[in-house]
């Protein structure tokens, strides 16, 4: 696939790096980053923020004077940023499940985020020049994100903007009244099934969730199929394998077949995704050793006075050296004042001279591993748990090595340590998962990357400041499964509860190593028949999508691979039906946008209503039904829900814009 040219480069002329776009970014922050905070701990998944950010900033701008695409495209940098960072809670609510921390202190969890998200920016702007201008990786996100803005910079743009929005509303306000329907108990949102295969068990589940059709559409086919065949083996093999045998205790079955998913099947998951990390890792080192240069080499000309065009003038790269050297201060304080105190008090120096090195060479390598993949697949379908796991795995293993015998006191202590440098270290892989896909979008549309990466700064700093209150609410009104005094509405936050147990058991000793081993084997093997495919067909089977669905629970990834089945129906109706087709996938892709951003900012919500009445379901009106006839409302009505949606949509995207029919 070649490279696509931007629009003509941006100009003195044209205002990008303004006051108000910075403001208005910050904004929209506020609403997105609370709203992935809430999707990410409810079920281990993110949305990609850029494009509605785009779409209202647009709505915004377009009433003052001397506005711009470049200026659009900030405050859409701004604002995805912020709520990308906020994939971090995929770590640190497991200081609150090991029962460490009772809350997320706001200074710290502040600069956690902070200098993570900054490193991941100073990481990413070698990495712009691999992966993005020298490479041919579709970025579906990035480049919807730039036709999006170039729509709304044509003639029409305002009109064209306006449906959008519609659309986007329209979505986000029939998937925030399904949830409240569930809420006062009218339907259910969930069902499940657990049974008997052979001498073994398994489950049927599913979450009836309309964000994650919303995420389904977004991905795609190709990842959606992938997130379905690591259910298979999961559910069809692993579960009714592994659980041979465990039957006959006073367990009720569907207790045993849990318990099985979550301390066995999740680690063979684990170490599949780590094969896969490491094999996308090899891919790209030959590229990114390319970027670094041309990256050094383009400082070098600007500093000799010669002209380098705007749409390749990064930061200085010796200022971004310096910036990661720099970094370094505060993270060592940071280790050190969580040190403090405890009875690793004393004894901290190896291992917080060990984390440093770790941070920074890890980082580096993280962030090109997420850059990566979501050029490959997108943000939305965010790699970094996966990364994640293996990360946490290395810190363990390093701080256990280097700290050396410890007793149980100490063990725990060194769990959270070790939970804390993966907070910071993922803080870089989840600013680079988003990074590049915004620069992406202004190579498109002519923006000067030095700016974009100012406002990728800027934008973390937001989202650092919103996220530990958001994080807080999260806690008071439902908890974390696994944490002390969790109840059974308690949020999920599968990669939290995964990548703690993976702590745990470094240093417990009581890590199932053959668990990662066969997950890592199976992974191998995935990896090799995406090559076969990818070599000799159009198809391939992204190992680290397959990892994903072999680790997280049913309810979700069936409904995921549902969406992207739904998704194809509508884009291969629009290929069919001719006219406009980019305009017609494109308000697809709003809609699956709206109904992620209803669900979700509807359960932000919702949970600030829990944490005011104190009740777990403050809402409740309908009682009684909670049992069958709640399941059945729930599929009948999730369904022409579903239906009724797109047919809508459909409609919508079949009339043209009377700008266009006047023309």
């Amino acid at each position: 696939m070649a490279t696509e040219s931007p629009v003509t480069p941006a100009t003195p002329t044209l205002r990008e790096l303004t006051v108000r776009g910075i403001l208005l970014g910050g904004a929209i922050t506020l609403v997105f980053t609370a709203a992935n905070v809430y999707l990410g701990l409810k079920v281990g998944l993110t949305f990609a923020t850029a494009i509605p950010a785009a779409v209202i900033s647009m709505a915004i701008l377009r009433n003052f004077a001397n506005h711009s695409i470049v200026e659009n495209n900030i405050v859409q940098t701004v604002a995805s940023a912020a709520g990308t960072l906020s994939a971090i809670i995929f770590v640190l609510p497991g200081l609150i499940m090991i029962g460490w921390w009772t809350g997320f202190p706001y200074w710290i969890t502040v600069a956690v985020c902070a200098v993570g998200g900054i490193l991941g920016v100073m990481y990413s702007i070698p990495l712009r020049r691999a992966l993005v201008t020298g490479s041919d990786l579709p970025y579906p996100e990035g480049v919807a994100a730039a036709e999006v803005l170039k729509v709304g910079d044509s003639s029409g743009g305002a009109e064209e903007n306006r449906v959008g929005i519609r659309v986007i509303a329209f979505g986000a306000l029939v998937s925030a009244g399904f949830g409240l329907l569930a809420n006062l108990k009218v339907l259910a949102n969930y069902v499940a099934a657990y049974f008997r295969v052979g001498a073994g068990g398994s489950m049927f589940g599913a979450s009836l969730s309309l964000a994650l059709i919303g995420v389904g559409h977004l991905i795609g086919m190709t990842v959606g199929i992938a997130m379905l065949v690591g259910l298979v083996i999961s559910f069809g093999v692993l579960l009714p394998i592994r659980t041979i045998g465990a039957f006959g205790t006073d367990e009720s079955v569907a207790d045993i077949i849990d318990g099985v998913f979550v301390h066995e099947v999740r680690f063979i998951g684990a170490g599949a995704i780590a094969v896969a990390a490491v094999w996308t890792l090899l891919k790209i080192l030959r590229p990114i050793v390319k970027g670094i240069t041309e990256a050094m080499a383009s400082a070098r000309d600007r500093r000799e006075g010669q002209l380098v065009d705007i749409t390749q003038r990064d930061i200085p790269f010796p200022l971004v050296v310096g910036t990661v050297v720099a970094m370094l201060v505060p993270i060592a304080v940071l280790l050190w004042v969580f040190s403090h105190g405890t009875v690793l008090n004393g004894s901290a120096t190896g291992i917080i001279v060990a984390s440093l090195v770790f941070i920074f060479v890890i980082g580096l390598v993280i962030a090109a591993v997420c850059g990566y993949m979501a050029g490959l697949i997108g943000s939305s379908n965010s790699p970094i748990s996966g990364v994640g796991i293996l990360t946490v795995l290395i810190a363990a293993l390093v701080i256990k090595l280097v700290f050396g015998r410890a007793d149980d006191e100490q063990s725990v202590a060194l769990i959270a340590f070790t939970l804390f440098v993966a907070a910071i270290t993922f803080g870089v892989a989840t600013i680079s998962n988003d990074n590049l896909q915004d620069l992406k979008t202004g190579q498109l549309v002519g923006a000067t990357p030095w700016k974009q990466q100012v406002a990728l700064v800027i934008g973390v700093l937001f989202g650092s400041a919103i996220i530990p209150p958001v994080l807080d609410l999260m806690q008071r009104a439902f908890g974390f499964l696994g944490a002390p005094g969790a109840t059974d509405h308690a949020l999920a936050a599968p990669q939290a509860a995964l990548i703690s147990s993976l702590a745990k058991g470094v240093f417990g000793g009581s890590l199932d190593w053959s668990l990662i081993g066969l997950g890592a084997a199976i992974g191998v093997v995935i990896v090799i028949v995406d090559e076969i495919l990818t070599r000799t067909s159009r198809f391939s089977l992204p190992p680290l999508a397959v990892g994903m669905g072999m680790y997280l629970p049913m309810s979700l990834t069936l409904i995921i691979p549902l969406g992207s089945l739904l998704g194809w129906f509508y884009n291969k109706w629009a290929d069919r039906t001719g006219g406009n087709v980019e305009r017609k996938k494109r308000l697809g892709v709003l809609l699956a946008t709206g109904m992620i951003v209803g669900e979700s900012l509807y359960g932000v919500v919702f949970a600030g209503f829990v944490a005011g009445t104190g009740s777990d379901d403050p809402f409740a009106i309908f009682t009684g039904n909670d049992g069958t006839l709640a399941e059945v409302l729930g599929v009948i009505g999730f369904a022409a829900v579903l239906l009724w949606l797109y047919k809508r949509t459909r409609q919508i995207s079949g009339r043209e814009p009377a700008s266009v029919q006047s023309s």
